[in-house]
């Protein structure tokens, strides 16, 4: 989350009166994360006790044709039972609207906040709730194809290629390996389903050990529910010094299989999906790295991290070092 367009306080109070939440008391930026615009506001709330809310307005990647999708996915995961927001409609059922020339619109506020410290335990809990959020949406009616897999990041690099060595000089080379390597080998049936896509720890609550929430539904796809899960590896189980924590990620995937049963090939292909998804994030943030204007308010995240996720991957050899044996056993 962050704050790239800025809204009046005339322009805020009258956007929101429009839902019959009450009056706008207040309203602050959130200054996290790097896609869309958002405000913490707070209403004198339909019954006058007050109520949480949080505005946002779509930028950057967001496309206005998928918007229909994200919400009707929060709203659809949200009857499941799923901890996540639900958009507010205005009393006429419109819940996507306009503002400062924006698509935008208003989510239930959830409590909670996520985690700097992650230990195993959060890790597990993460796995359960990304199984729950699949088998949820498994009768989600829409589809979105993921801009963002494979067929996408050939194009994604060659908008960086030429400036890659500026990151480091081993950049560029084995990206174009990297890439020959996954376009070859990149599976082609495996279970496919509604995936979150982008499950990073400032997208999960917590109120003390307890996992209270998803939020940040704009990267969500159409696409192999075990990708997703290679997400959730690659941002969840490595250390600060990059290094890989097999502990955490036994216990993430422990939980994950726990509620979701996961077939042979969806584990044999574990290593080949992490290292993708580990691309695709080095992609899109030597993308924004490179591009990052002058005096820009919000620093891209820095593509070496992932780079080095990528490497190591690039040496898995077998379950084992997800901390699962060789037929998907939990052991070493």
């Amino acid at each position: 989350m962050a704050v790239y367009t800025d809204v009046s306080d005339e322009e805020m109070a009258g956007f929101v009166a429009d839902y019959g939440i009450g009056d706008l008391v207040s309203a602050k930026g959130i200054a996290e994360g790097v896609e869309n615009s958002n405000y913490l506001i707070r209403t004198t709330g339909r019954d006058g006790t007050g109520d949480t809310f949080i505005l946002t307005l779509y930028e950057k990647r967001v496309r206005p044709e998928d918007l229909p999708f994200f919400i009707g996915l929060m709203n659809h995961l949200s009857t499941k039972g799923i901890p996540c927001p639900q958009v507010v409609a205005m009393p006429d059922g419109t819940a996507l609207r306009e503002l400062c020339g924006r698509p935008a619109a208003v989510t239930t506020f959830l409590e909670g906040m996520w985690t700097r410290r992650i230990r195993k335990e959060h890790c597990g809990q993460v796995g359960a709730a990304l199984a729950d959020f699949h088998k949820a949406g498994a009768d989600f009616p829409m589809t979105r194809k993921n801009a963002l897999s494979v067929d996408g990041w050939r194009p994604l690099f060659e908008m960086s290629e030429d400036r890659a060595h500026e990151v480091h000089p081993d950049m560029a080379p084995m990206i174009r390996d990297e890439l020959a390597f996954l376009e070859e080998s990149w599976p082609t049936d495996l279970p496919v389903g509604v995936c979150h896509a982008d499950m990073f720890p400032d997208n999960v609550f917590f109120i003390g050990d307890r996992l209270s929430g998803l939020i940040d539904f704009y990267f969500a796809c159409t696409d192999f529910l075990a990708y997703d899960l290679s997400i959730c590896l690659n941002a969840w189980c490595f250390e600060r010094d990059r290094s890989f924590n097999v502990t955490k990620a036994r216990a993430m995937l422990s939980n994950y299989r726990d509620n979701r049963s996961v077939t042979e090939a969806e584990l044999g292909a574990l290593p080949i999906l992490a290292r993708g998804s580990a691309l695709r994030f080095l992609l899109t943030r030597l993308y924004d790295w490179l591009n990052c204007p002058p005096g820009a308010l919000v620093r891209p995240h820095d593509p070496m991290e992932y780079f080095e996720k990528l490497r190591f991957h690039q040496g898995v050899t077998g379950l084992g070092a997800y901390g699962l044996g060789a037929y998907g056993v939990d052991g070493a």
